[in-house]
């Protein structure tokens, strides 16, 4: 039986920086190929230039093995589950790896670190990931993704509920009934600890992180710069939109540490967080059904205290911790990324569209064999 002919494009950007050829190939099998047609798109000069200065500079040689390593990490983390698990490797239909988020600027790109390769390597399973560029391609966001798994396996199946993750950066899914995409409303609010956190190093070098609120507990906010961050035009942005910390950052707890500096920063930083999310919660989501939330700033028991009064203020529910319902909440985003790895391979779409701006559902995600 002869194999029916099959049309596919080669693309090829060679070392030599030349520009980027594309060959149109008929095949009719792995050994018989025929040139339809071919043509190259040379690199303009500014184009090269770019290539040139990622290469001279060395960033890209740091990007490439951390872009391994990443991996290996998530190997290794891999490794300690299922020794934890007592399952093995062979057990599993497949591994879904979100990977190491180093540039959010959608609409143009979300850039995410990890080969998946390594893992596909190592544990002989099918791997997904590169989950976010599909939505960004198809003129989402790319974020947040995690709406999915709040609509279908977290929302209340008789009415509104409110789902609300607390990490470097907050975001929500407010859901009208379970399974039930339309009228979804997601989107990120703005910064959850990254800030916190982060003004919290500058103060304390010593503390990773705000280690049990215990520096912010030891200050008191700036009510003026309170007011004066949230007048930052990102909290007027309506849904949906996503950030990172391109801008709510390093960068931009430094400015905040030398404003307010000491312990006083890092409880402006709190406050900064729990208003913003209660601001977005009253203008962008409709009133109804409880609030569930995930995350590290759970944690934060000053965060916390601050995110009950702001909610309080803006007429809307006290929140509650997602593991008084459910599992643990810190493991909320692991789930949801296996969720969206198994869509995936079902070919069933990944987005909300609703949440991330794209043009449709899309079916997200790459897959590398195992």
């Amino acid at each position: 039986m002869t194999e029916r002919p099959t049309l596919g494009i080669g693309l090829m950007s060679g070392t030599s920086l030349d520009g980027m050829d594309a060959a149109l190939v008929r095949f009719a099998g792995p050994t018989h190929v025929e040139l339809v047609e071919f043509v190259s798109r040379a690199y303009a000069p500014d184009e090269r230039e770019a290539i040139l200065s990622a290469l001279r500079d060395g960033a890209a040689s740091a990007l490439a093995a951390l872009h391994v390593q990443v991996a290996e990490w998530a190997a290794e983390t891999t490794d300690l589950l299922l020794a934890e698990s007592r399952v093995a490797a062979s057990e599993l239909a497949f591994i879904a790896m979100h990977g190491q988020t180093v540039w959010h600027e959608p609409p143009r790109v979300s850039w995410q670190l990890g080969e998946p390769s390594v893992l596909a390597e190592r544990f002989g399973r099918p791997v997904v990931s590169n989950f976010r560029a599909r939505d960004v391609a198809a003129g989402g966001e790319g974020a947040p993704l995690v709406p999915i798994a709040d609509v279908l396996l977290f929302a209340d199946p008789e009415g509104p509920r409110t789902l609300l993750n607390i990490g470097g950066m907050a975001n929500l899914t407010w859901v009208p009934r379970r399974a039930a995409e339309r009228g979804v409303v997601a989107f990120d609010t703005g910064p959850g600890v990254a800030v916190v956190d982060a003004v919290a190093r500058l103060v304390d070098p010593s503390q990773p992180f705000d280690r049990d609120g215990v520096l912010a507990a030891r200050g008191s906010a700036n009510e003026a710069v309170v007011r004066e961050l949230l007048a930052d035009p990102f909290f007027e942005l309506p849904p949906p939109r996503s950030t990172g910390r391109e801008r709510f950052g390093e960068a931009y707890a430094r400015r905040l540490h030398a404003r307010v500096p000491g312990p006083d920063g890092v409880a402006t930083a709190v406050e900064l967080t729990a208003r913003s999310i209660a601001a977005s919660l009253a203008r962008w989501t409709p009133a109804g059904g409880d609030l569930l939330v995930s995350g590290g700033g759970v944690h934060h028991p000053v965060l916390w205290r601050a995110l009950g009064r702001a909610l309080e203020a803006a007429g809307r529910p006290a929140p509650r911790r997602f593991d008084e319902l459910f599992f643990d909440g810190d493991a909320k985003e692991a789930v949801a990324f296996a969720l969206l790895g198994y869509l995936t391979l079902h070919g069933q779409p990944g987005n909300v569209p609703a949440a991330t701006g794209a043009s449709g559902p899309r079916v997200l995600g790459s897959i590398t064999p195992p």
